[in-house]
């Protein structure tokens, strides 16, 4: 057989190689093991599903008649495999349940159906594509893969948006747990679905078949994004968002005499950009009341529990851990993480995450005021404060004070 070289068939060809070339080291990867076989599954399925685009681009399947319905389809897969690597992505301790096998029911029959048609003569084949296949089957599975990729698209964004809101109440660093790239992932995902129902509007109502299929195209793109930004994803061994394991409503919150020992009446008082704790609980914005239980939200803080955060985080100087979670801090106070998340939302009025950074900027700003700030350097300062990067300490720097870091100094340098 004769390859038609063009620069369509060397660029699928190519996007091919190195889909299976990642995916090989997403499973050798010592880290973030499951989530990257899921991984590893979804781009080796979809380099399967552009193999047939090449097939098609190379003139192979006009040499060899024997190579149609070769059992490279997977499509239906796509979806429950993006859905699982999200959902493990973001749970170091997932485990795969016998139930899950249901998600995967459809790309089984696909794969069946294709692997019992790949040992039949090429007369069975030929027949079944003209009575079976192409009035039936094709369409089952064309509106089956767009139905099904949208759907766990969905899902996927769902859990994503419920990680965001648990990442800011249990990590003070939280730059390299984002997970931005897999939005802007889902997203073309989506531009990809958005193709794929042009293209099946033209085929059922125009009978229009690859004049304007650019979906390989698309998934050749999306196969390619994968491997090169999936093997640079950070270890996410700390991260444990488990969003189908919620725990029941909260009981009402210990007093803090029950928590722990008597806090003297001296208490320093509370940095200037956290609110004071008041006798009874401060009014919640309403998107917070209505993310928290009804017995939670009707709940006061307690000032005592309140104040012992404070002085773990600012007199045992647990803020200046770059990496500091809600679990270390639970740890360190004895306070369950619930509870400590809680008051840290109700009683001071913000996610953890912003709590914390509260506290470097603080720090930052309090050494740039003292009379040797001009011997250490702003970055220095940053670093000593509990940031860990550049990037991280501008942009929280400018969030909290409304100014550039560097325009700050500026500002309490004075005139020269």
């Amino acid at each position: 057989m004769q390859v038609v070289v063009s620069f369509m068939s060397v660029a699928l060809f190519a996007i091919i190689a190195q889909a299976l070339f990642a995916a090989g080291l997403l499973v050798a990867a010592p880290v973030n093991r499951v989530s990257n076989r899921f991984l590893a599954l979804l781009m080796g399925a979809i380099a399967l599903w552009v193999l047939d685009g090449f097939f098609r681009v190379s003139g192979l399947y006009g040499q060899n008649a024997g190579l149609y319905f070769s059992p490279i389809y997977y499509s239906l897969a796509f979806g429950p495999l993006l859905y699982f690597y999200v959902r493990s992505l973001v749970n170091s301790g997932f485990r795969w349940r016998a139930r899950y096998w249901g998600h995967f029911g459809p790309v089984l029959a696909q794969a069946g159906l294709y692997w019992w048609l790949r040992f039949q003569p090429y007369a069975v084949r030929n027949d079944f594509w003209e009575q079976v296949h192409r009035p039936v089957t094709y369409r089952l599975e064309f509106i089956g893969t767009w139905v099904s990729l949208m759907a766990y698209l969905w899902l996927s964004l769902r859990v994503l948006r419920g990680y965001g809101r648990w990442l800011e109440d249990n990590f003070s660093e939280v730059s390299r747990l984002r997970l931005r790239w897999l939005r802007w992932l889902l997203v073309l995902l989506a531009v990809v679905s958005g193709q794929w129902l042009v293209e099946l509007v033209l085929r059922e109502f125009f009978e229009v078949y690859y004049r304007y299929d650019y979906s390989t195209e698309l998934l050749g793109v999306v196969v390619f994004v994968i491997g090169i930004v999936g093997l640079r994803q950070a270890d996410m061994r700390a991260v444990h968002f488990a969003p189908e394991a919620e725990a029941p409503e909260a009981a009402p919150a210990p007093s803090a005499a029950a928590t722990s020992p008597a806090l003297d009446s001296a208490a320093p008082v509370v940095a200037d950009f956290v609110a004071a704790p008041a006798a009874s609980a401060p009014e919640l914005a309403p998107e917070t009341t209505a993310a928290m239980p009804p017995a939670a939200a009707a709940v006061s803080p307690d000032p005592l529990l309140m104040e012992r955060i404070r002085r773990a985080l600012v007199e045992d100087g647990l803020y200046q851990n770059p990496t500091l979670t809600l679990a270390e801090l639970s740890a360190h106070t004895g306070l369950a993480p619930r509870l400590i998340s809680f008051t840290v939302n109700a009683g001071f009025g913000r996610s953890f995450n912003d709590l914390v950074n509260g506290y470097r900027v603080a720090e930052v700003q309090r050494r740039l005021a003292a009379p040797d700030a001009r011997r250490f350097t702003l970055l220095g300062m940053a670093f000593e404060s509990g940031f860990n990067s550049k990037t991280t300490f501008n942009r929280i720097f400018k969030q909290v004070t409304g100014v550039a870091p560097r325009d700050y100094q500026v500002g309490q340098d004075g005139p020269e």
